[in-house]
């Protein structure tokens, strides 16, 4: 991997066999963790979304939904596989994804934490907003950064 060095970022289109593949690094990552069955109703809710993934050669490794929300982008479903933590794989897709919300006129980026991914998001520039939350049985804290 070399601190994930040979990984590419693209934006995929919903429903592509890459976005399938998304989904099952989704669910191994954050669902199947948390003892929650894999819900094919998430469908339809994302075709509207901008859907970004991150590819160690034929292998997705990573993957973010990006949704519109007025002004703002809102970031989410933010998975990396677990071999491939701490390579900077998460920050540089996190780097494409302000760059496209940018690229789109938006004026910040906005996301829901678990606390277990507080101090990667500090130290990429966010900050905590507000109180913590409980969000599919977790506590969770709402972050942004600006871009204005």
């Amino acid at each position: 991997m070399e601190n994930g060095q040979h990984i590419e970022f693209e934006f995929i289109e919903w429903g592509s066999v890459k976005y399938i593949q998304s989904l099952a690094l989704r669910y191994e990552v954050l669902r199947k963790p948390l003892g929650m069955i894999f819900d094919p109703a998430i469908f339809p809710e994302e075709k509207g979304d901008i859907h970004l993934v991150a590819n160690h050669g034929d292998w997705l490794v990573g993957c973010m939904i990006l949704s519109t929300v007025g002004n703002d982008m809102k970031m989410r479903q933010v998975a990396v596989a677990n071999k491939y933590r701490r390579n900077r794989v998460g920050a540089r897709m996190v780097a494409s994804a302000e760059a496209q919300a940018i690229e789109m006129g938006k004026q910040k980026m906005v996301l829901h934490a678990r606390d277990s991914a507080l101090d990667f998001y500090l130290s990429l520039g966010y900050n905590i907003v507000g109180d913590q939350f409980e969000e599919v049985g977790i506590s969770h804290h709402r972050m942004e950064k600006s871009f204005v």
